[in-house]
C-alpha cells in the first residue's frame, strides 16, 4: 500500500508518460508537415518549369511547322523526278542496306525519338533479314540503338535539330553519305510524319542509289549522260530528301514537346491538390494533438 504522500506523485508520473508520447507525436508532426511544404514547393517549381516550356513549344510550333511546308516542297520534287524516270530499288545480292533515322540531341518530347527505335527494332532490323547499316542523326537514336545495333553504325551526327534544320545542314550530311566506301542496293531514310499537332508516325522516304538512278527505265528522257553529272544528281536529290524528312521530324518534336509539357503542367497540378490537402490534414492533426497535449496537463494539474 502506498502512503497518501506518494499517490499524487504517481499520478504526476503516470500524466507525464502520455504528455511525452503526445510531444513526441507532434513532433514528427512537424517534420511530416516540412517535408509536405518542400514537396508542395518542389512541385510547384516544376509546373512552373513545364509550362513555360509549353509555352515555348507552342511559339516554335509555328515557324516548325512553316519550315515543314517549305521543306516538303523538296522532298516531293525528288520524288516525281523518281516517279517519272520509274526508278525501284536494286535487289543486288550480298549487298546491303543502308538506313538514315532522323532523330535529334533534346529530349522531354515524350516517345517521338524512342517510336524510332522501336520502329527500326521491329520492323527493320530483324533477324534474318538483309543485312543493313546505320547512320544516326541525334543522339536519342544513338543512345538506343547503339544498345542492340552497335555493329550496324556507321555514322553518327550530333548538333543536328537545336533549331529548325536547314538545307545547309542536310546537304553537309548527304556528303558524308556519298563518301562512303560501300555500294549498298538501297538507301532509306526513316523519320517521324507530321499527321497533325497531336499525332505523328515513324515512315520512310527512299534515296535510292545511283546505280538505281542510272538503271531507271525512263531515265533517258532527262538526257543525263555525264556520270558527274549523276553523281550530282544523287547527292542533290538525298539533300532534298534529308531536309524533307529533318524539318518534318523537328517538327514532330516540337508538337510532341508541347503536349509532353501540357501534360506535366497537368499532372503537376493534380499533385498540388493532394499535397495540399494532406497538409492541411497534416496540420489539423498536429493541432488536435497539441491541444490534447494542453488539455491532459491541465486535468493532470489539477489532480495534482
Amino acid at each position: 500500500m502506498l502512503s497518501r504522500a506518494a499517490r499524487p506523485a504517481l499520478r504526476a508520473g503516470a500524466a507525464a508518460i502520455p504528455a511525452r508520447t503526445a510531444n513526441n507525436g507532434a513532433a514528427a508532426g512537424y517534420a511530416t508537415l516540412r517535408e509536405i511544404e518542400g514537396r508542395l514547393k518542389s512541385i510547384r517549381n516544376i509546373e512552373k518549369i513545364t509550362k513555360t516550356m509549353k509555352i515555348v513549344a507552342s511559339t516554335k510550333l509555328t515557324r516548325a511547322t512553316r519550315a515543314m511546308n517549305d521543306s516538303r516542297k523538296y522532298g516531293q520534287t525528288s520524288n516525281e523526278v523518281f516517279e517519272s524516270a520509274e526508278t525501284k530499288p536494286l535487289e543486288g545480292e550480298g549487298k546491303k542496306v543502308l538506313y538514315i533515322v532522323c532523330s535529334s540531341d533534346k529530349g522531354l518530347c515524350g516517345g517521338v525519338h524512342s517510336g524510332l527505335s522501336r520502329y527500326m527494332r521491329r520492323n527493320v532490323l530483324l533477324p534474318g533479314s538483309q543485312p543493313a547499316d546505320l547512320i544516326l542523326i541525334g543522339e536519342k537514336s544513338r543512345a538506343q540503338l547503339s544498345r542492340t545495333n552497335a555493329k550496324d553504325i556507321v555514322l553518327s551526327f550530333s548538333g543536328v535539330g537545336k533549331d529548325i534544320p536547314t538545307f545547309a545542314d542536310a546537304q553537309a550530311i548527304a556528303d558524308q553519305v556519298t563518301q562512303l566506301p560501300t555500294d549498298y542496293s538501297d538507301i532509306k531514310i526513316v523519320h517521324n510524319k507530321f499527321i497533325n499537332a497531336t499525332s505523328y508516325e515513324p515512315t520512310i522516304v527512299e534515296a535510292f542509289s545511283e546505280e538505281a538512278i542510272a538503271n531507271s527505265p525512263n531515265f533517258s528522257a532527262f538526257e543525263v549522260d555525264d556520270e558527274e553529272l549523276l553523281a550530282n544528281l544523287r547527292e542533290y536529290t538525298l539533300a532534298n530528301s534529308l531536309f524533307w524528312a529533318l524539318a518534318e521530324g523537328h517538327a514532330c518534336e516540337i508538337s510532341a514537346r508541347q503536349q509532353a509539357m501540357d501534360n506535366a503542367s497537368k499532372n503537376a497540378g493534380e499533385m498540388i491538390n493532394k499535397y495540399q490537402i494532406l497538409f492541411n490534414r497534416t496540420r489539423q492533426a498536429v493541432i488536435t494533438g497539441e491541444l490534447v497535449e494542453i488539455i491532459t496537463g491541465a486535468t493532470a494539474s489539477e489532480d495534482m
